[in-house]
């Protein structure tokens, strides 16, 4: 009830609809209640006073209450498919919002597949619960309340032997959606699993493809698959065991009710008009009845959708704008982790009592083996994820005290897993300043060499990169996302192994490009190669989450430790294959 009681909280915004698909049910209920008392009274008439003409009047009476009820009931159809469909957009806007603004831990715990089919097929669900459920179920209490008393008015006793198969029909409807709630929620969980097989797959294809692996992920597909429908079947199963029962026992009150109104009718306790209407009013409930198991059905998947659907929108995230946090404004740009940790899910410590200070202008390079703790560093920056331990302050404020947008609009971040959209290359440069010109646009991808490449594009900028924007390469893609921090113009940038993909040339000209836009700016950089090391103000060198180095290039290389390691291992090597291979002004 708590779940259902939610669901319905989504009707509250839209009163209106509301009220005029109920005064539309009611409208169409009170004349199709009309229909059997005018022909049962016609039949008396005649009976009476074998007058034919009265069933003249009365077939008339009954096409003109036919013609409003049809009226009523498209208007009743209509309103109940707007009302549900503004409470799908709602619920839909709503979980999208909601997934918005949880944290990068949330997102992390989480398969897409389910939340796709959390915001689809679950929404949809609960969609149908309100398209008919909730209406068909308050037409079936009025329809069966206004039935029971107009029988009881014409004969008790004839009427509580009709109306007495009610409670089998409640207790059978209790049992059969109590088993249903527990097969729907295995098989909404199941479509959820299968929707991150597919997506799985779809964005892995290139995988499946080089590994010569696509019959063994139609098996896994086809294995979940077949689950599924095993479990809808079982559902149909257990649903359709209701329709043998309700046609027992209507087939049944039929007759029962001719032996026992034969009976009245001939003991002159019972006029045969009464017993037509006591017929016609039952065969009026006998399919509102019928669909009992449907509508218990209905509201059983939508108790199951509604607890899938409000596990996210109840969902904590860990990293929350305080109540009172400021906006920040005038950034010089002096950042300082004070004693930092960071463990994630209670396991072991992702980074440990990390001091560290940056002022305005200099360049902070993070060296490391994979695991050492550097990406998680700089995304403690931006609050991606909270500290567990110590503080960030940037200008002296806690980033915790200030407002998200105004953190994330200081803080440029280019990843190092590069996300295109389905949009034109301007679209995706300017994701991040929607506002901005063409010509700040062009300006921004000029600074990441990228101008000349898009002119050569058969539309220019307005060329559609494509699907995770697969028709540009490694180096491309890493260019339109610098371009794309570079045009929000941050106090802070963090740069993530942003020039991992790109050959020694064009990392030229990306470095010179970014030394001349960082001036004034802090920067962090994960860095893995020389040149952006030689550069750096300050190299922090970590392994499990410890700042094991930190120094200048030239000081660290006179140090015995890690970094001189890294050095002779890796890095004086690509210092000797990158002066063979840079241009002429790089050597200088």
């Amino acid at each position: 009830m708590k779940t259902l009681v939610r669901l319905l909280a989504f009707l509250r915004p839209h009163r209106g609809l509301v009220a005029l698909a109920f005064l539309s049910l009611f409208g169409s209920t009170v004349l199709s209640l009309a229909m059997p008392r005018i022909l049962g009274s016609s039949i008396d008439r005649v009976a009476e006073q074998g007058k034919f003409s009265y069933l003249a009047y009365a077939g008339v009476v009954v096409i003109g209450i036919a013609l409003g009820r049809g009226l009523f009931a498209y208007f009743e159809s209509y309103f109940r498919e707007a009302l549900s469909q503004q409470v799908a957009y709602d619920i839909r806007n709503t979980i999208y919002d909601k997934l918005q603004r949880l944290s990068f831990a949330y997102h992390d715990r989480q398969q897409t597949g389910q939340l796709m089919s959390r915001a689809t097929a679950d929404v949809e669900n609960v969609r149908w619960f309100v398209n008919i459920g909730v209406v068909r179920l308050v037409y079936l209490i009025l329809l069966v309340g206004a039935v029971a008393g107009i029988l009881m008015s014409i004969d008790w006793a004839l009427a509580l032997m009709c109306l007495g198969f009610l409670p089998i029909v409640m207790a059978r409807g209790v049992h059969i959606s109590r088993k249903l709630r527990v097969v729907w929620n295995r098989a909404q969980e199941m479509t959820g699993e299968l929707g991150t097989l597919m997506q799985e797959s779809m964005v892995g294809i290139k995988v499946v493809k080089a590994f010569h692996r696509a019959e063994y992920e139609e098996r896994k597909f086809a294995a979940k698959s077949q689950e599924l429908s095993d479990e809808n079947l079982l559902a149909v199963r257990v649903q359709a065991s209701n329709t043998p029962l309700m046609n027992f026992l209507f087939t049944g009150l039929i007759g029962l009710m001719l032996w026992y109104g034969g009976h009245q009718i001939i003991d002159g306790k019972l006029t045969p008009g009464e017993l037509t209407q006591f017929i016609l009013y039952m065969a009026m409930l006998q399919m509102p009845v019928r669909i009992t198991g449907f509508l218990i059905n209905l509201v059983a998947r939508a108790i199951s959708s509604g607890d899938r659907i409000f596990e996210i929108l109840d969902a904590k995230s860990p990293v929350e704008e305080r109540p009172g946090a400021v906006e920040l404004k005038d950034v010089k740009g002096h950042i300082a982790f004070e004693r930092v940790s960071f463990d994630y899910e209670a396991t072991a410590p992702l980074l440990r009592d990390v001091s560290v200070e940056a002022k305005p202008g200099e360049v902070v390079a993070l060296l490391g083996a994979t695991g050492s703790g550097k990406t998680t560093l700089v995304q403690l920056l931006p609050r991606f994820y909270d500290v567990t331990a110590g503080r960030i302050t940037i200008d002296g404020t806690d980033v915790r005290d200030v407002t998200l947008e105004s953190l994330r609009r200081t803080v440029g971040v280019v990843q190092q897993d590069i996300f295109l959209f389905s949009a034109t290359a301007r679209d995706n440069i300017a994701y991040g300043a929607q506002k901005a010109t063409r010509e700040q646009v062009e300006w921004a991808a000029k600074i990441a060499r990228l101008h000349d490449f898009i002119m050569s594009l058969p539309q220019g900028y307005d060329t559609w990169v494509g699907e995770r924007g697969i028709t540009l390469s490694g180096g491309q893609k890493q260019r339109v996302a610098i371009a794309r921090t570079l045009l929000t113009d941050p106090r802070i940038i963090v740069l993530d192994d942003s020039t991992s993909s790109v050959d020694t040339k064009t990392e030229f000209e990306i470095r010179e490009a970014l030394n001349r836009l960082m001036q004034g700016r802090t920067t962090f950089v994960i860095a893995q190669r020389l040149s952006t090391l030689k550069h750096a103000n300050l190299i922090l060198v970590l392994k499990d989450g410890r700042i094991l180095q930190r120094g200048t290039h030239e000081s660290l290389l006179r140090e015995v430790g890690l970094y001189r390691e890294i050095y002779e291992l890796q890095l004086r090597p690509q210092e000797e294959a990158g002066a063979l291979g840079a241009p002429a002004e790089a050597r200088r």
